[in-house]
């Protein structure tokens, strides 16, 4: 397997630009997944580094050598698509063989690899059945299987679960990275799913707009979101943005929202003033009948042992996840508490993040990104 390294990448389709400015490190062994809404340019990225796409500049390079320009079938990558992309003349066995018989593999050694990828994906009991009477979970099986065989330095899988229902998704989640796990393969891996993301990825790359916004481990980009539209992306419920406007000094240490002290992150730049966005998960928020940012409850969402609330405030709707057994009426008179070791303060113009007090954790990708965080400092503000 091999290191991956993007530099500058940049496409255009005429006058429409997908990509810009792309640059990331896929470590040996990693699997990294881009993440992103439709159109944010991680499809087109990954055919780039397929050599799918030539890029309009920039450059790829694949285990040290510099591959930018080169075709498809210069590169030793395999790729898996999302609809499969089967021969339905051929059987199992066939189909995964096809790669090998392609390029003139002896035919001992075809039987050997394919029977191999086939105990790996647990499918050696279909390997001469047609692959037209297939499940569509054995069927990516298969697909799989197929780029298993060639044995290549890198996978690239362009949101390979899209065509299976939910509960094989989360069935092959699970199984694509118990693969990943005992091949140690170098895997690059496009999906619009948080939760395939944050389940089978060691590093995440958050697109939008045809940039990498983000890019860490799932906990830093849930705990530590480097911009607004991160902030949004990634949750279910998403992190919630209390709004306001104000100025905030280099010094302070808290704020005021509504009459409440709010513990505010330590100043990672200078005086931040204008739109701002405190933001919280809604695990960070605790309900009390007393003080806090007052709100009324305008919504509960039953989830078992949890309760999504909804709570309408002078800031914007903010939801809260507690305990299921805490009892609440619409309309109710509620007050939230912000969990302080756990905010985020973003500039509401730009959308980036201005400061976070979430302590650095020495994670894996935390040789992607820059520190975020420094220690408090004393000082009020109030808005």
């Amino acid at each position: 397997m091999a290191e991956i390294r993007v530099e500058n990448l940049l496409k255009q389709f005429g006058s429409f630009t997908a990509v810009r400015d792309t640059s990331f490190t896929v470590q040996d062994g990693d699997f990294f997944c881009l993440l992103g809404p439709s159109g944010c340019g991680k499809t087109t990225t990954l055919r780039m580094v397929a050599g799918l796409e030539l890029p309009s500049s920039g450059s790829i390079r694949l285990d040290g050598e510099d591959v930018t320009f080169k075709r498809a079938r210069e590169r030793d990558i395999a790729m898996v698509f999302q609809l499969f992309a089967l021969y339905p003349h051929m059987n199992v066995r066939r189909n995964i063989a096809f790669p090998l018989v392609s390029v003139g593999t002896p035919k001992p050694e075809i039987r050997r690899r394919v029977e191999e990828a086939a105990r790996m994906l647990r499918i050696e009991h279909l390997l001469d059945k047609p692959v037209s009477g297939l499940s569509g979970g054995d069927r990516q099986r298969v697909a799989l299987g197929r780029a298993l065989v060639r044995q290549p330095k890198a996978f690239m899988m362009d949101e390979p679960l899209g065509a299976l229902d939910a509960e094989f998704r989360h069935i092959m989640c699970g199984e694509l990275r118990a693969m990943h796990d005992r091949l140690k393969a170098t895997t690059v891996y496009v999906t619009h799913d948080q939760l395939e993301a944050m389940s089978m990825a060691n590093v995440i790359a958050v697109m939008n707009g045809g940039v990498v916004e983000q890019l860490g481990s799932p906990q830093d980009i849930y705990d530590r979101p480097a911009s607004i539209f991160v902030a949004e992306f990634i949750g279910s419920p998403a992190m919630n943005l209390l709004r306001f406007e104000g100025a905030v000094e280099p010094n302070a240490s808290e704020l005021g929202l509504g009459g409440v002290p709010v513990a505010i992150p330590a100043s990672r730049e200078g005086r931040a003033s204008g739109p701002l966005a405190l933001g919280v998960r809604p695990e960070h928020v605790a309900l009390v009948s007393e003080g806090g940012i007052r709100g009324k409850v305008v919504g509960t969402e039953y989830l078992g042992t949890t309760q999504i609330v909804t709570v309408g405030t002078a800031y914007g709707a903010v939801k809260a996840r507690v305990s299921s057994a805490q009892t609440l009426s619409p309309d109710e008179l509620v007050g939230l508490q912000l969990r302080s070791a756990k905010l985020s303060l973003f500039a509401g113009d730009t959308g980036k993040v201005i400061r976070s007090t979430l302590h650095e954790a020495p994670h894996a990708a935390s040789r992607h990104r820059k520190t975020m965080n420094s220690p408090h400092a004393p000082g009020a503000a109030h808005v």
